[in-house]
Formats: C-alpha cells, structure tokens, sequence
C-alpha cells in the first residue's frame, strides 16, 4: 500500500484535493474504494476518480457466517463475474479475508482513500473524516443500530489498523433525512427520550439522494422541485417524501426495523407486544431483536422465504405466500397514500431496490386503486422494468430507477476532493438486475 502521509488531514478539500491535483498533474492514477458492509454481506468497489461512473473493480462477500461464504467479483466493464468459495466465519474473518484479497489485487495500490457507508449516523448532516473522537461516537451509539454499526465499525478499524494513514470517509444514510420537519421526526414519549437521541431518524438516505440525481440529471423540474415519493424496495424496505428535493418524512424511523413490512424484518408493530411477550413467553430485548430483524417480515408470515421472488412463484398454491405478497403490496400502498396527503399531492413516483425495480407484479399490486391519486401504470412498460411506467392519461410520472448507493459514495468522494459534478455522466437508465 503506498504512503499517504500527505492524506491524512483534510476529508473534503484542502490538503487531500491539493494533492490529488499534483498526482493528476504528474500522471499518478488516483482510485478510491467504496465499502457498504451489512450483516451478512459487504459489498465494495473500486472507482477511477477520472470517470467515477465506472467501476474498476467490484464485488461482494456474501452469506457470512453461514455456510456457502463466497467472494464474487468483476473486474471492469464487460468482464465475466468471478467467484470463490471461502471457509465460512465470523465477520472478523470475513473482513481479514476481504483485506488480504484486495491487497492481493494489483490496482489497490492506487487506492488513496476509502469511503463507508454507515447506516446509522445520529445528527451528523454531511460525510465525516474518520477519527478517533467518529469511532469513539459510532461505538457509543451502537445500541440505536446493532444489526449494521458492528460491521460498520469493524471494517472501519481493520482498513485504520492495516492502513493507518490512509483516509477514510464516514457516509450516512440518515443525513439525507435531516431536512424532515420537526413534527415528522418527534416520538410520543416523555420529551427526556429526545434529548438522549430518541426519535425518528429515516435511513436508505444515500440510495434517496442518488435518486434524486438521477431525476436532475433527466431534466424533469416536476420531479426535482415537485412532490416525489421514492419506494426503495428491497430486502430492507422504506418509502420517502419529498418536495423540493428535501426529505419530508419516511416511513422508517428510529431503527430500520421500522416502517413498512420487509423481508425479514416487521415494520411497525404494536408497542404493546414486547411486553406482551415477555409476559407470556418470557421473551428478553435481545430475543426480541432477532425476532422482529431476522425471523419476521415477509419470512415470518410465509414461514417460506423472505425473498419476493419465491413467495410470487407459490403463491398460487399456497396461501401464505399469497399473504405476505398481499401484505407488503397493502403496506407499501398505504405509505404511498400517506405521504401523497402529507405532500398535498403527487407528480412522481419512483420505483427502486431489487423488488422496485425487477418485480413488474409487485408495482402493478401497489399501484392498483391510485388511480385517485393520479397514478396508472401502462402495462407493456411496466412488463419490461422500462424507466417509465405510466399511463399517460393521468398526471403522476411513474418510474423505475435502478439505484447505486456504491456510487452515490464514489460521486461525493469526487465532489469532496474538488473534481467536478460526477453525476451528469450517469446513464442509470431503465432497472434490469437486481
């Protein structure tokens, strides 16, 4: 790894950007790696700062801790996916494993700063150099976020402590939530909960402002100054408001357990049921939190899988299947109406996430009965995933977006170095893959 003694000061601008510019004046390459670490997962990619849009090198270890850990992985456009089987582990080897296979790979030597993406980021509204006092931060606020911020962290201080010198960078996915009105962020809890950091956070933030961009980039003023609702749906799921470009509200809150069913995770509950269930089953907080994150959602009411997919395939035949499908679409539905009254109407919809952009019956059962609300799919589009699904006799604009929280990481790392506006040379186009 080279020494980036120089690097070490300045996040943004300043000292990092300076010598970025005298790497570019001498003919240096400059790369830089984003890394997205979940529970079970990290994904990374490696980015040219000259044309961030494309990936140099990307992939993901998948399945930790269980068994079938591998690594897949592409190296530039058009190249085969690749893939290799690892001894299954803990996260910790996991992550050692990822290290020592990128330094393995000859282009890491380029690589001159690291960006994170970090789910849970409390007040912090912009990306953050990595620090002490950030780590020591991150590790207090651990309990608000325990599914994400472990594996966060500990990818954190294993690149600090392989690569002391070498900048990283702290990316939220709350900060894009930071413009919600006060209303739209307060609990109903004695007030002495708020000033401890209790209250509604939202979250998917990098993969909202990435599609917003994209809504900029296709020129279309009722979307980026108009009323927007934007379905993330995925494996973890969430809708977003937004007027003007700014965050009004979403239906995750404090945690990303929140909000709208998910695939393995329930949504909103009863605030009754824990204690409901520490009565009668003697259920304890940390029973609690693997029920409702990892055996609920979609999962828990199929009792087959929590992935959409599957539970389409059978639900013909099978009548729990049908109800968690008839479920999510019920929910989703729900929030699209709520926040279209919480907006005082509607111009867009977005479609995105690996069941919004790749599930053609999944948006036409959402959208079923908003007619009201000005909103009609066209179905030969909507059968094709195309960018735009709507009919054009009503007024709301319907679309899909594939989206890319690796690259929205990429194009603030390139605006924090002083490199340009790296979005306009995005060509997102219509969803295809999840």
């Amino acid at each position: 790894m080279p020494n980036n003694n120089q690097l070490r000061d300045s996040a943004r601008s300043g000292e990092l950007a300076s010598h970025v510019k005298t790497m570019e004046a001498n003919g240096e390459s400059f790369n830089f790696l984003v890394i997205n670490g979940g529970s079970s997962s990290i994904r990374f990619a490696l980015y040219d700062h000259l044309e961030p849009t494309q990936r140099l090198l990307h992939g993901k270890v998948d399945r930790i801790g269980l068994s079938g850990t591998n690594l897949t992985f592409r190296e530039f456009i058009g190249q085969p996916k690749q893939s290799c089987a690892i001894d299954p582990g803990d996260r910790g080897s996991a992550t050692t494993f990822l290290l020592d296979w990128l330094e393995s790979q000859q282009i890491f030597a380029s690589v001159k700063a690291v960006g994170h993406r970090v789910v849970h980021g409390m007040a912090h509204s912009e990306p953050e150099r990595v620090t002490p006092e950030l780590l020591d931060e991150l590790h207090r606020i651990m309990p608000y976020d325990p599914e994400h911020l472990p594996i966060e962290i500990e990818l954190i201080e294993a690149f600090r402590e392989r690569y002391p010198t070498l900048p990283q960078v702290a990316f939220f996915d709350t900060a894009f939530h930071r413009t919600m009105p006060r209303v739209a962020s307060l609990l109903a809890i004695p007030r002495r909960y708020e000033a401890a950091g209790v209250r509604r956070y939202g979250f998917h933030g990098l993969s909202y402002q990435f599609l917003m961009e994209e809504l900029a980039r296709l020129g279309d003023p009722a979307a980026t100054k108009g009323r927007v609702v934007l379905a993330h749906l995925g494996n973890g799921a969430s809708l977003a408001a937004v007027r003007d470009g700014k965050s009004i509200d979403t239906s995750m809150g404090f945690t990303p357990t929140s909000g709208l069913v998910m695939s393995s995770r329930s949504g909103d509950l009863d605030p009754g049921l824990f204690s409901y269930l520490a009565r009668t089953e003697q259920m304890n907080a940390t029973q609690f939190q693997e029920m409702v994150n990892h055996e609920s959602g979609l999962l828990g009411v199929s009792e087959i899988s929590s992935d959409m997919r599957d539970l389409l395939a059978r639900e013909a035949s099978d009548v729990r299947a049908a109800e968690a499908v008839a479920l999510f679409c019920y929910q989703a539905k729900k929030w699209i109406g709520s926040f279209a009254a919480a907006l005082g109407g509607l111009d867009t919809l977005v479609f995105a996430g690996g069941i919004g952009e790749n599930s053609p019956a999944v948006r036409d059962r959402i959208c079923q009965g908003l007619e009201f609300l000005g909103i009609e799919l066209e179905g030969p589009q909507n059968a094709t995933n195309a960018a735009v699904i709507s009919s054009a006799t009503l007024g709301v604009t319907v679309r899909v977006i594939r989206t890319d929280e690796e690259l929205m990481i990429a194009r603030s790392v390139y605006r924090l170095l002083g490199l340009g506006d790296s979005s306009e040379k995005s060509t997102s186009g219509s969803a295809t893959n999840p």
